[in-house]
């Protein structure tokens, strides 16, 4: 039986579970999809990793297991959006059904509970190097691969040292100057196409980088993903939205588990 829910909220945002890949993080976000609720339940893109799965079968009980959390959360009445990415690209043959009462669709409008309408898009469509040089694409999908499992090898050996994660494909975008440059490229197309049809701001995934920032009076939204980064984007009651990081989360429960008379939340702005 699954516990009460711990943190409410009015919206959740999550995108690049990437389902059916080893990276998944699917114990981590099952135990975030037990411990939440929200009316919105909006899944960006990316959620199964249809190109992974074309070329090796992968899918554990717990990738099953968030499936069936999902779909009972919409059968208990939270709307559930599902926004179709490019490595699940093969949902977009069935844009505007509904399956399990989750509905498919290529983008979709919210309207924040302080008035503001926001454009979610998976974001792949604004993505150059996957609309003009797919074989790149791909490319690029196994080497973050091969990556993730050299990851897996060096942080097995650090948690026995009590050190944090470290992430080597996240540590070579914020490095390497032209992948920041993509990524900001990528931002920017989005803001852009948001101002131009006259939102507020707009919701995406895709380059697995969890942000929240202005872009020329456009608010930019990105959810992150959960493979690395374990984060979400949730809107509060107000209208307020904020980053949820999952593992830093974890970690401080982690900690007080361990020593609870010396871990301390750090104090909220203003405090």
């Amino acid at each position: 039986m699954d516990e009460s829910p711990a943190l409410r909220f009015r919206s959740i945002f999550i995108s690049d579970l990437h389902l059916g890949t080893p990276g998944c993080r699917a114990d981590h976000l099952l135990e975030f999809l037990r411990q939440t609720e929200s009316d919105n339940l909006y899944l960006v893109g990316d959620i199964v990793d249809g190109w992974q799965m074309k070329r090796r079968w992968y899918w554990h009980q717990s990738h099953n297991d968030v499936v069936q959390k999902i779909l009972r959360k919409a059968r208990k009445g939270t709307r559930v959006v599902y926004i179709a990415g490019n490595h699940d690209e093969a949902l977009r043959h069935f844009l505007g059904v509904a399956f399990g009462g989750i509905e498919i669709r290529d983008e979709a409008v919210h309207l924040t509970a302080d008035g503001r309408r926001l454009l979610v898009i998976h974001g792949d469509l604004f993505d150059a190097v996957v609309q003009r040089a797919r074989w790149l694409a791909h490319l690029g999908d196994f080497l973050y691969g091969l990556a993730l499992k050299l990851n897996q090898g060096f942080n097995h050996l650090t948690a026995r040292m009590g050190w944090s994660y470290w992430s080597l494909s996240q540590f070579l975008k914020h490095r390497v100057k032209n992948a920041v440059s993509y990524m900001t490229d990528f931002e920017e197309a989005l803001a852009d196409e948001a101002r131009r049809r006259g939102f507020d701001g707009v919701v995406c995934g895709h380059i697995h980088k969890a942000e929240i920032r202005d872009i020329g009076g456009v608010l930019y939204c990105n959810d992150g993903d959960w493979v690395e980064s374990l984060t979400a984007l949730v809107e509060l009651e107000s209208g307020e939205l904020r980053i949820v990081d999952w593992r830093a989360i974890e970690e401080v429960k982690a900690r007080a588990v361990a020593a609870p008379r010396e871990v301390e939340l750090a104090p909220a702005p203003g405090d």
